[in-house]
């Protein structure tokens, strides 16, 4: 979960600077254990024992996929991103409208947006994007 947590940091940070930092490490860790470990499916990619890239997922959902920057383009986010959509029908995510690589990297694979809000429904206050998946 430590790790986890970590791995989500670092991919904001160096992949989404535009982001505020709006919470520490620690904070980061609580929300991790009390919110999406216990509701979500979790799939983790690793590399000699080390997470490189994870998806938290639930019911229709694709709440997170992260990929450690150094694996971008390695084909890790596009095996978790499978993984979950295996035995679903339809898939709903949401990203940063500014985030150019994860719109190519979605729309690539099949997702089409639906919605785009000014940001006022996230924490962050950043323009954002809904995409939906369904299964052909």
């Amino acid at each position: 979960m430590r790790a986890v947590a970590r791995l989500h940091r670092h991919v904001r940070t160096a992949c989404l600077p535009y982001l505020p930092d709006l919470h520490t490490p620690d904070e980061d860790l609580a929300y991790f254990q009390d919110i999406v470990f216990p509701g979500s499916t979790i799939l983790l990619a690793e590399a000699r024992d080390h997470p490189v890239g994870f998806a938290a997922a639930r019911d229709e959902w694709l709440d997170h996929l992260y990929t450690e920057p150094a694996w971008h383009g390695r084909g890790v986010g596009s095996a978790l991103l499978f993984a979950v959509q295996e035995g679903r029908l339809r898939l709903d995510l949401w990203t940063f409208q500014q985030n150019a690589a994860a719109r190519r990297f979605y729309e690539r694979r099949g997702f089409r947006a639906v919605e785009m809000t000014d940001g006022s429904g996230n924490e962050e206050r950043v323009p954002d994007i809904r995409y939906r998946w369904i299964r052909d």
